[in-house]
């Protein structure tokens, strides 16, 4: 069976069949630019564009910053230069005020670049984190945290997971009480990437015990807030891969935090954090995404190029049809993560 001919594999076997003169990277260019036929001008505009800025960034740079544990502060810089770290924020701020979609896009592109996890989860706080606080912040709130974030001054990170509490986002411990004109919060967070080098935390904390409110979903608090104070004690998990963004727990104890920097009421803030957590799921499955079409790209590029008995093995069905069923789940998987940006 001869698969140039055959849907999904199109794309695949300008790759594997190496007949054509063209220079592989020509090829491998095709290859990425025949795969989205369904995107959007926006979309595509933003694909280019930040695949143009990743294209920077070879697998040397990335092997290299994991291997030190150094942040691609090099990617971060970029991407802030020209103005992506706002792509869903208001323009008024420095922001593209684009929607979740073209997000999806951008991440996935990143990831897809040769960054992987490890160029994605440098921005990640950027694109969903502060969803919160350009709803539901107040207008000073906004111009004093969005602005310096967009520019890529300030970094944050995300506070919410703790040590027994994960995806039951309700039974959180770490607390908040009120001490004059501010709070003082007292916890502990687990998994908190970034947090070595961000400025600002967006952190959730229980301002009302469970015990004493109507709804479980009531008596949180939503804060930003800035994190290297000397109450506030960063400790770095070692991992065995993506060195280059760290991964921490922290532990407070009194940590005054001013009212000014509580976003929205007192204890309503899982409705708010919903707002970016929903977003973060979707970044998350793009990000992933291109993972695996990078990994797909680099499959057919070697079979096209590895020559065994005379013939590249990507003439055998053996190393065609496994990379053909690849391709059609990581095809099924976009048709289901690009158009759920719209339900958010």
């Amino acid at each position: 069976m001869n698969l140039e001919n055959v849907h999904p594999m199109n794309n695949i076997s300008c790759l594997m069949f190496p007949r054509s003169t063209r220079p592989l990277h020509a090829r491998a260019t095709e290859f990425l630019q025949n795969q989205d036929p369904d995107l959007s001008d926006s979309q595509r505009t933003v694909r280019e564009a930040v695949g143009k800025i990743c294209s920077d960034f070879p697998d040397e740079y990335w092997a290299r910053v994991d291997e030190t544990h150094k942040f691609p502060t090099e990617l971060y810089d970029a991407l802030a230069r020209q103005g992506w770290l706002g792509i869903c924020l208001p323009q008024r701020y420095g922001g593209s005020e684009l929607g979740i979609s073209e997000a999806a896009v951008m991440m996935q592109t990143i990831s897809e670049s040769g960054a992987g996890m490890t160029g994605a989860s440098s921005i990640h706080m950027n694109i969903f984190g502060l969803e919160p606080v350009a709803k539901f912040g107040t207008e000073e709130q906004k111009e004093r945290w969005l602005t310096p974030l967009i520019a890529g001054r300030e970094r944050a990170c995300f506070g919410v997971t703790e040590p027994n509490t994960g995806l039951d986002t309700l039974k959180l411990q770490s607390t908040a009480r009120r001490d004059g004109e501010g709070y003082k919060l007292s916890g502990q967070k687990i998994w908190i990437s970034t947090a070595q080098r961000a400025d600002k935390i967006l952190i959730l904390v229980r301002t009302t015990p469970r015990d004493q409110v109507r709804k479980p979903s009531q008596g949180l608090s939503l804060f930003y807030t800035d994190l290297q104070v000397p109450e506030v004690d960063i400790t770095e998990i070692p991992k065995m891969g993506r060195a280059a963004v760290d991964t921490n727990t922290l532990f407070f104890d009194n940590w005054h935090v001013p009212a000014t920097d509580r976003v929205g009421p007192e204890d309503e803030g899982f409705k708010m954090i919903i707002h970016g957590m929903n977003a973060e799921r979707i970044l998350i499955g793009a990000e992933a995404l291109g993972l695996g079409f990078a990994a797909i790209r680099r499959a057919a590029l070697y079979a096209g190029e590895r020559v065994v008995f005379g013939r590249p093995i990507g003439q055998n069905q053996g190393v065609q049809h496994p990379l053909a069923e690849s391709w059609m789940k990581l095809e099924a998987a976009r048709n289901d993560d690009l158009p759920s940006c719209s339900l958010v």
